[in-house]
């Protein structure tokens, strides 16, 4: 390997002198660089200030540029559709589930009967998972299906290669390339176990009393619809405010159900799960949520997507003072088609029978 050197003058004097060194590479002479001004070398080599993270969701990806407030079109007629849809779909699974109710009501005698003359096995964990599933609540079995979808998504989080399906459907962000599913799927979406285990705790928690108010069909309803609409209010914060982060998780939705719970029973006694020995009232619990999420909303604050906590909760309140009045009291005309058409579509197939 081959070194050459010269002599270069350099400043007003011509007897001072400066040698350098260059490698060569093979017999090719080097190209010789054009020299930067250092004021730009050195603010291309001062490292930026890092993004905000945020312990409960994972480092979001670059993002190019900020989106247009038109964006927001195509989540808005979402999140409409998709609330008509789910109250609609959930007042036919209403009117299907007393169907079967009474058509299945002779053969369940006739199971129990089986069951007194049939020799009990021991030992049997099918039959414990029974007796444990029949001693549930209904509110508690109905989440537990949301439960198990939320830990499944859970584990997909920590399989690396589905790292960028996660960010694009499980996270929600009105700059990135995915606008309406993540209004749904970051729902079920949790990166932190701490996370997911305090809201699968509360929901746990108020199940009962939100089943027992608002029934299985028109809570299922509830749910995904607030989860959607908790979105959309963190889409508008984001662009309104210009601070673009993904965000997931149940807290939109969960928020829903704590403030439709404390505001029909302001009454009740709640406590927290480390302090028992300090109780308040769901009513006072309601108002310092809110309180807390406000302050957040305005200071800035970036640990919890409080625009989606105040949306979830508003529309918690609105739901149970008038929009049960106005959305589930008036789902009779679409029972009633339904029900026209499953009787046309049974007179028909049974019409081509003879006995």
């Amino acid at each position: 390997m081959a070194w050459r050197c010269w002599a270069r003058a350099w400043g007003p004097r011509p007897y001072r002198l400066t040698v350098l060194l260059e490698q060569r590479q093979g017999f090719r002479r080097a190209r010789a660089r054009p020299e930067e001004p250092p004021a730009a070398a050195a603010a291309e080599a001062r490292p930026g200030p890092p993004p905000p993270r945020r312990s409960l969701c994972p480092p979001p990806p670059p993002r190019a540029g900020r989106p247009s407030p038109r964006r927001l079109v195509k989540p808005l007629l979402f999140a409409v559709g998709f609330t008509g849809s789910a109250f609609g779909s959930a007042a036919i699974w209403q009117y299907e589930s007393l169907k079967s109710r009474v058509q299945t009501y002779f053969e369940e005698a006739r199971a129990d009967w089986l069951d007194k003359i049939r020799p009990q096995k021991r030992g049997d964990f099918r039959k414990q998972v029974n007796s444990w599933w029949n001693n549930l609540t209904e509110g508690q079995r109905t989440v537990t299906g949301i439960i198990a979808a939320n830990v499944f998504v859970f584990c997909l989080w920590r399989l690396p290669g589905m790292r960028r399906i996660m960010f694009t459907y499980f996270t929600s962000d009105p700059s990135s390339r995915a606008l309406c599913s993540p209004m749904l799927l970051s729902t079920f979406s949790h990166f932190s176990l701490f996370h997911m285990a305090a809201n699968m705790y509360v929901l746990w928690s108020f199940s009962s009393s939100i089943v027992s108010l608002l029934g299985c069909e028109q809570f299922i309803a509830v749910y995904l619809s607030a989860g959607v609409i908790s979105t959309f209010v963190s889409y508008v914060a984001k662009m309104a405010t210009g601070r673009f982060e993904p965000s997931l998780g149940a807290s939109g939705a969960i928020m829903t159900v704590l403030a439709a719970v404390c505001t029909k029973m302001p009454e009740a006694k709640l406590a927290i799960i480390f302090l028992p020995m300090f109780t308040f009232t769901a009513g006072n619990a309601l108002k310092a949520i809110i309180a807390f999420d406000t302050a957040g909303l305005a200071l800035g604050w970036r640990l919890f997507d409080h625009a989606a906590h105040l949306g979830g909760a508003l529309f918690g309140m609105w739901y149970v003072t008038y929009g049960h009045e106005l959305i589930w009291k008036n789902r009779e005309p679409l029972v009633k088609a339904w029900h026209e058409m499953r009787t046309k579509t049974t007179g028909k197939g049974g019409g081509g029978r003879s006995n």
